[in-house]
């Protein structure tokens, strides 16, 4: 699956933003004039020259680690939802669900005492064989798991579910958390909050407890996969037999493991992280049974801390502002809507929808993605690096390609979810449970395309890869990316590069291993993948010079993916524009032409000031390059951005035009 915006966005309004009503707006919403800095050339820096002067002026909220175009769409979503979500009637899920979260008194009367309930649990574990069962019931309940189980098309097979096995079991974002010089601050709290944890769990050496946890995650670490070997899907689809992974692994009771897991009886899977998942049993066997139980405290309170008492809540945050550089917790209310809205997700989108997404917004958005996939079409068409049949098979791929607007066909049902408005820990857990059920019922059958990995309200798009569709959640058909009356230049360069993008993730560095019925298989000429290969690195080259922080750059194997798409959707958006304008010149506007009102709406899409803390956290583990790049990088390999500029030789990121990346 690949997604278009960052996954952690959580916001509060910010002054400054591109909404307010006193900023320039052509039509019901344009790009906004006073954000630029004109003392920045376009070519020197793109990004500050559309946004330079709202950095300047914008401070990020104390309980935010960002703030920007994105978060300001978000925050107006959480207040859309909010005032959905406080209004209903506590007998209802909804309702209930968040008079559970907001009644912090009973919260705080209640303490510890269901989560004792569940370290008892911990704690009773006697052996290897216990802990392994354990593992398998942190699926749908308490505690971690040395492995991650998903539930997935077959790759080869993609009409069939399957369970893919992969590796997991760190506390921290990423790998490079415990092995990196650069991250020592963080592994640093990291330890802290597990002494805490164990002191409030009962241990009576909580000191030496967490530096065994801390070793012992260090060691998964080690054997671990780095993030860009894990998106790479080549690697990471290992078909076997569950009796072939008891040879593979034999460390872990693989049968007992999955039938704890809820999957009795299963007989083939595949492995994701292959040497991982070997090196991870073995870690398993070697490591003290007390160890284990320690590991399972901490990231245990470390899930669960957040529904608990005041105390909990504060030790977790302190971890939390360290790793993203949050320096205030978001209100209470903020993190209840969260809650009902991640547990209770279609139900709240059902209600949305019919409130705040009109049927005209989601027709116009269909026309829109049929224009972009026109110009997808004839950017293949026209490609000259690509063999007439490799062409042909895209062109199917494209055609093939499901569209998804706004919210799904059909909506989930929540009945057999127990909600009590008295109960917070136990809603928690007993949704969990009622997530990981709904999943398993996916395994072995077969695909149900109509269902969606985001809700309605979800301000982000995805393309589903092995299902070859993309989806557009009502949540960004939004201003500023999406307003049926603005300009068009505003919409196709805002979110038809969010179209763009998510289309041409099916002929991305991985997206291209894929063909028209959602199969892993290698479609293309030799030929034909080794200029696409050069091409790319000609992209990763520049994104590789990048250093969004001081002493860290861009991982271009990493951001790829994303790289390739933000270009390919900019450019085909781009060409989509102009088809839209059927052969007459785009209209003048506050002087500014058509083509730099397109390109101006996609820098300023991506309008975003981040703490260092928390682009480094993204940096080391998410696929997406930071905000600043997303602009820049697109668009100095865009020939038409240079002539809307007027963009030359000695601007710092011109390129000429042989070195500019020429994949789509």
């Amino acid at each position: 699956m690949r997604i278009f915006l960052l996954a952690a966005v959580s916001a509060a309004a910010i002054s400054g933003g591109a909404l307010a009503a006193d900023k320039p707006m052509y039509g019901a919403w344009g790009v906004d004039l006073t954000a630029r800095d004109l003392t920045v050339k376009p070519g020197d820096d793109f990004n500050k020259y559309a946004n330079g002067a709202w950095e300047k002026k914008t401070t990020i909220p104390a309980d935010q680690s960002s703030a920007g175009m994105g978060y300001d769409v978000y925050n107006r979503s959480q207040d859309q939802l909010r005032t959905l979500i406080e209004t209903a009637d506590a007998s209802t899920p909804i309702g209930g669900l968040y008079k559970s979260f907001a009644d912090e008194a009973k919260v705080e009367q209640v303490d510890d005492a269901p989560l004792k309930v569940d370290l008892a649990a911990v704690q009773a574990v006697s052996s290897k064989a216990e802990m392994a069962k354990a593992m398998g019931k942190a699926h749908g309940g308490f505690g971690p798991d040395l492995f991650s189980l998903d539930i997935y098309p077959d790759a080869k097979n993609p009409e069939t579910n399957i369970l893919y096995v992969g590796q997991s079991g760190l506390g921290l974002p990423d790998r490079d958390y415990y092995l990196t010089d650069g991250f020592k601050p963080q592994l640093e709290a990291y330890r802290a909050f597990a002494e805490r944890a164990l002191r409030m769990a009962g241990y009576a050496d909580p000191a030496k407890a967490a530096a065994d946890v801390i070793a012992f995650e260090t060691a998964i670490a080690k054997v671990s996969w780095p993030v860009a070997d894990r998106r790479d899907v080549d690697k990471t689809y290992n078909p076997m037999t569950v009796d072939e992974l008891k040879a593979h692994a034999p460390e872990i009771p693989w049968t007992d493991y999955l039938a704890a897991a809820g999957m009795p009886g299963l007989t083939k899977l595949a492995l994701g992280e292959k040497t991982a998942v070997r090196d991870l049993a073995k870690l398993f066997d070697a490591t003290p049974l007390e160890t284990l139980k320690a590991w399972r405290v901490v990231q245990g309170v470390q899930e669960m801390s957040p529904y608990l008492s005041k105390r909990f809540v504060d030790s977790r945050f302190e971890l939390t502002k360290v790793l993203s550089g949050q320096t205030q917790l978001r209100p209470r209310w903020k993190r209840g809507v969260a809650l009902v809205d991640g547990s209770l997700g279609e139900m709240v989108g059902q209600a949305y929808v019919a409130k705040y997404f009109p049927p005209s917004s989601k027709a116009q958005m269909v026309e829109l993605i049929g224009n972009l996939k026109i110009a997808m079409a004839a950017r293949i068409q026209k490609a000259p690096w690509m063999a007439p049949a490799t062409k042909q098979a895209a062109l199917t791929k494209l055609s093939k390609m499901q569209v998804m607007v706004g919210y799904p066909d059909k909506w989930r049902d929540y009945s057999g979810l127990k909600i009590d408005a008295g109960d917070l820990y136990g809603n928690v857990s007993r949704s969990g449970a009622f997530e990981w059920a709904y999943r398993l019922k996916d395994l072995g059958r077969p695909v149900d395309h109509g269902k969606w990995d985001m809700t309605p309200q979800t301000v982000n798009a995805y393309n589903g890869g092995l299902e070859n569709k993309i989806v557009f959640p009502a949540g960004i058909l939004q201003a500023p990316y999406f307003d049926p009356a603005a300009d068009p230049a505003v919409n196709y360069g805002a979110i038809g590069a969010v179209i763009g993008h998510e289309i041409s993730h099916g002929f991305d560095d991985q997206g291209r291993k894929i063909d028209d019925t959602g199969k892993l298989r290698d479609w293309w000429t030799a030929e034909d993948a080794k200029r696409f290969e050069s091409q790319a690195a000609v992209l990763g080259a520049q994104y590789a010079t990048y250093e969004p922080v001081p002493g860290m750059k861009i991982n271009a194997a990493l951001t790829m993916g994303e790289n390739i798409a933000d270009l390919a959707g900019l450019q085909v958006a781009y060409d989509a524009y102009h088809a839209s304008l059927k052969g007459k010149p785009a209209p003048v506007i506050g002087g500014m032409t058509g083509d730099q009102r397109f390109f101006l709406a996609f820098a300023q899409a991506w309008q975003g000031k981040s703490r260092d803390d928390s682009i480094r956290q993204q940096m080391a583990s998410d696929p997406h390059s930071p905000d600043s790049a997303r602009v820049i990088g697109p668009t100095r390999n865009v020939d038409a951005w240079y002539a809307a500029f007027g963009v030359k030789p000695g601007d710092k990121f011109y390129l000429p035009p042989e070195k500019r990346s020429r994949i789509w």
